[in-house]
């Protein structure tokens, strides 16, 4: 199947949905990597909406990527619940690696367990300074 042939696939599977965009947007983010110019020219033109509004939506939610991240991406919660529990003090410990993008995110929904961390769909809780910086080598 072409990438042509998979943007088809996730369009026709949302056809005729009320609020399709972000449904949309994050199939495609999930099957790409990115949301590049020619989907998101696809996807407007699919929903009737202009190339602008589509793309507004996808520079202003952080899940969305224009261009592939080549590197592994670990998300790092840095909301109140994981600033209460120590997270502010792990950041300024962890050690540079230019080959791992630590990305902030607000919320993981893991208050309970935080500092909390995601890599892919796979959530880490109960986080200190070390297995931060274990998580990040391992990604290297």
């Amino acid at each position: 199947m072409t990438d042509q042939d998979e943007l088809d696939a996730i369009l026709a599977g949302h056809a005729g949905r009320e609020g399709a965009l972000l449904p949309i947007l994050h199939d495609v983010q999930a099957a790409f990597g990115h949301v590049s110019e020619d989907a998101i020219r696809r996807i407007a033109h699919t929903l009737n909406l202009t190339r602008a509004e589509v793309h507004g939506v996808v520079s202003f939610y952080h899940d969305f990527r224009e261009e592939p991240e080549t590197r592994p991406v670990l998300k790092l919660c840095r909301a109140e619940s994981c600033q209460a529990r120590g997270v502010e003090a792990m950041v300024a410990a962890l050690p540079d690696n230019p080959r791992v993008a630590v990305e902030t995110v607000y919320c993981l929904g893991l208050c309970s367990v935080g500092p909390a961390a995601m890599i892919g769909h796979e959530v880490h809780g109960r986080l200190d300074a070390a297995r931060l910086g274990a998580l990040v080598e391992s990604l290297a």
